[in-house]
């Protein structure tokens, strides 16, 4: 019998990039991207954007675990963006840009800190990304789903 879908939840800047690159990978079904990781309801694009809401731009990954597992997906992420640098990812800065992981559940947690806790012998600088569980993730308006795909030229 097969496995039911599993969702991993990260930001690594603009959620436009993330989500065409998570897109390619093998056993990755669907990728939406959203905000999560601050305190207010129901964010625009506008708010986060601005940095006043206190979320990150991030996508929500539907990924089949008989194909890939969240281990290797959030191995993964490590070798996308710069883990290191505190003012976000390149070129888009602020706290809205922040590298960030958010777990689904404890265990997950669990996973995505011993994969930090490997991705360090790699980097010579600290790793800053914030691993917490996720609390609520809010969809991005439609305008922003499969963009690159949507606007090869942008």
């Amino acid at each position: 019998m097969a496995a039911a879908s599993q969702k991993a939840t990260v930001g690594a800047g603009c959620f436009w990039c993330v989500e065409a690159v998570y897109e390619q990978l093998p056993g990755v079904t669907d990728v939406v991207s959203g905000y999560a990781g601050g305190p207010e309801k129901n964010p625009t694009y506008q708010q986060v954007s601005a940095g006043l809401t206190g979320h990150a731009e991030v996508v929500q990954i539907t990924f089949d675990p008989d194909q890939t597992s969240y281990r290797e997906l959030i191995d993964y992420f490590w070798k996308t963006h710069d883990v290191t640098d505190p003012r976000g990812v390149w070129p888009d800065f602020g706290p809205q840009y922040r590298s960030i992981i958010l777990a689904h559940d404890k265990a997950q947690l669990a996973e995505a800190k011993e994969s930090r806790r490997e991705a360090r012998k790699d980097h010579e600088k600290p790793i800053v990304t914030e691993i917490v569980l996720l609390e609520r993730f809010y969809e991005a308006e439609k305008y922003h789903q499969d963009f690159v795909r949507r606007n090869p030229d942008h």
